[in-house]
């Protein structure tokens, strides 16, 4: 069974100040006032909450298409730099055909456009689309506002994972429960969705497929089995199990579930949280080994750890970028708990927030953007932040408490339906271990 959306009323909000940012305009695209969804809204906010953009806004103007060459000089006397400008029109079918074109202002030059012909329900998605076509141009970066983000809620006492896109609109959820669901984390691919459910009244690690709602059972080992996390080639999933013990790092071979778990880890401590390195040569993890939680790094198939944080004594959540030159984590301060980013050639360290709650960061596929919980003004809230911390987004979001966050990678492009849908979980498909 499919979920429609859940709707939610369409917003960013962007707080700082950036000094490199582009100057530019989205013009109403021709044809879109008749329908819900506004092609160019969404393009300007995607833009804008990147943290590269500032959107200028040229009095009275009209709605232009991606046929004609617009009044360059108007838009450059109003000090933009590049223009977007398009159409959606409804065919006979019911599908809708969105194009445009992005134009260098002060060049005068054509950089080109792309049309998708797409259905009512993935007009969203090809406004994302557009925007990081309008990315990629300007920036030589690729665009990631068609990518998915997750992340749970808890309201009342029903627990449930949502999948929306990277703004935070239309979530549609994967999984609803009585009991806690934490720790959901994308694969390579996008396709699948690895959590820990406790369902089964102990903590167990689930892999969902999003778009069809079957799941496997991967991890229900004896005692705890917590914090998954995907290798860069999807074939190994890291998991903290206390069978043996106290909570310690495992690998699992998700060819071949029957095979002994390999034990990486061998602490008086709790080892947890594991993450991958981007080439899949180093897992990052925090341990209290030390006598308080910090963040450790390990060959991925085993070997001496090495600590990777000095700067204060509380630091946990480990998130890299996939360039491999950036840490994110959570620290501790004072009581407070702050988004940091470290660069790791360097070791320079940047707190980002001024916010108090921060919590499960999680790098934009690019590299270039910063996913994390927190609470703003005492109310829940999903943001985005730049890696100097000088532009923060607000995400849409589902009410109630928001929690653990996760950015999904890059994937081929969606048509009607595909990877924009997403399925409630089936039943269990393997046995319990």
């Amino acid at each position: 069974m499919l979920f429609a959306p859940a709707h939610a009323q369409f917003r960013v909000e962007v707080a700082g100040v950036g000094l490199t940012q582009v100057p530019f305009s989205v013009a109403p695209f021709r044809g879109e006032a008749a329908i819900q969804q506004k092609i160019s809204a969404i393009v300007l906010a995607d833009l804008e909450r990147s943290g590269q953009f500032r959107s200028v806004v040229l009095n009275k103007a009209d709605a232009l298409d991606e046929t004609a060459r617009p009044d360059l000089a108007a838009w450059r006397q109003a000090g933009s730099d590049a223009l977007v400008a398009g159409s959606v029109t409804r065919m006979a079918d019911g599908r809708f055909d969105v194009r445009f074109r992005l134009w260098d202002v002060v060049a005068g030059k054509d950089l080109g456009g792309q049309s998708f012909l797409v259905s009512a329900a993935d007009l969203r998605l090809s406004a994302h689309r557009v925007a990081d076509y309008v990315y990629e141009q300007l920036t030589g970066d690729k665009g990631v506002f068609s990518t998915r983000i997750a992340y749970v809620t808890k309201t009342d006492q029903r627990h449930s994972l949502w999948v929306a896109d990277a703004d935070g609109e239309a979530a549609q959820p994967a999984l609803s429960s009585p009991e806690p669901i934490i720790s959901p984390t994308w694969s390579p691919d996008g396709r699948q969705l690895a959590y820990v459910s406790f369902e089964s009244r102990r903590p167990v690690v689930y892999i969902h497929e999003v778009s069809t709602g079957r799941r496997r059972l991967v991890a229900s080992f004896r005692g705890s089995n917590s914090a998954p996390a995907w290798s860069p080639d999807g074939r190994f999933l890291a998991v903290t199990l206390s069978r043996d013990g106290g909570s310690q790092l495992y690998t699992l071979d998700l060819n071949n579930l029957a095979a002994e778990p390999l034990r990486l880890t061998r602490s008086n401590g709790i080892d947890t949280e594991p993450t991958y390195s981007a080439d899949g040569r180093f897992i990052y993890f925090v341990s209290d080994r030390g006598g308080s939680p910090q963040i450790y790094r390990l060959p991925a198939k085993g070997g001496n750890p090495e600590r990777v944080t000095f700067t204060g004594t509380y630091n946990i959540s480990p998130a890299l970028s996939a360039d491999g030159r950036w840490l994110a984590y959570i620290s501790r301060i004072n009581g407070e708990f702050k988004l940091h980013v470290m660069e790791l050639a360097s070791g320079a360290v940047t707190m980002l927030t001024n916010t108090v709650s921060d919590e499960n960061p999680s790098f934009a596929p690019n590299s270039r953007l910063l996913l994390y919980a927190t609470k703003q003004n005492d109310r829940e809230a999903l943001m985005t932040t730049t890696l100097d911390g000088a532009i923060k987004a607000r995400l849409s979001g589902q009410g109630g408490d928001i929690r653990e966050p996760d950015w999904g990678p890059f994937v081929g492009v969606a048509g009607s339906g595909g990877a924009a849908s997403v399925s409630a979980a089936g039943g269990q498909t393997s046995a319990p271990r």
